[in-house]
């Protein structure tokens, strides 16, 4: 995996775990040549994910909204900001950028970003990796969900093999590559 679509808050959230997870990944990526693809932002979580990869000599592109840039939420020291004109078009430039994906913890944008690529990948639009960064038992609650969806009858028990969970970051990265091996051979 050349590059890595992360999806994350713009905020902090309530446990410092959260921000030293972001730092992690952004080292993880860039001490491994990994580019780090996100929405671009300064705050929260994205920008601690991009300022640790940029720390340690990463590439980090920023694709973001022309109305965000606006409101001065842009990082202004990326390898390259891409400004777009909508939300459905920085997702898709994210998406055609990325071999993977990884949700940090983050709010609804978060979700809906997570659930567009799962999605897609449900319905065979792509085979890229779908990793969940469990910090803290984030994402417990929506494994939760996404067992009790198969249960339920509204998914079939193979579609709970489209994403991956792990609490660190070797793990998860390491279980997104088994992921491609199984997928491409």
């Amino acid at each position: 995996m050349k590059a890595i679509c992360v999806f994350c808050g713009s905020s902090y959230g309530q446990s410092v775990k959260y921000k030293e997870a972001a730092k992690a990944l952004g080292t993880f990526l860039a001490q491994s040549g990994t580019t780090l693809i996100y929405g671009g932002g300064k705050r929260g979580l994205m920008g601690e994910i991009a300022e640790a990869a940029l720390r340690h000599q990463g590439r980090v592109i920023g694709i973001i909204p022309q109305f965000l840039k606006d409101r001065e939420v842009a990082h202004d020291r990326l390898s390259e900001l891409v400004v777009v004109d909508t939300m459905h078009t920085r997702k898709a430039k994210m998406y055609e950028a990325a071999d993977g994906f990884i949700a940090l913890p983050g709010g609804y944008g978060t979700y809906e970003e997570l659930f567009e690529v799962l999605s897609w990948s449900r319905v065979g639009l792509h085979q890229k990796p779908i990793g969940l960064l469990n910090v803290e038992g984030f994402f417990d609650p929506l494994l939760h969900l996404l067992r009790h969806t198969v249960d339920s009858g509204f998914a079939a028990p193979e579609d709970l093999e489209l994403i991956v969970s792990a609490e660190d970051v070797p793990t998860l990265y390491g279980q997104m590559n088994t992921f491609c091996r199984r997928r491409h051979s």
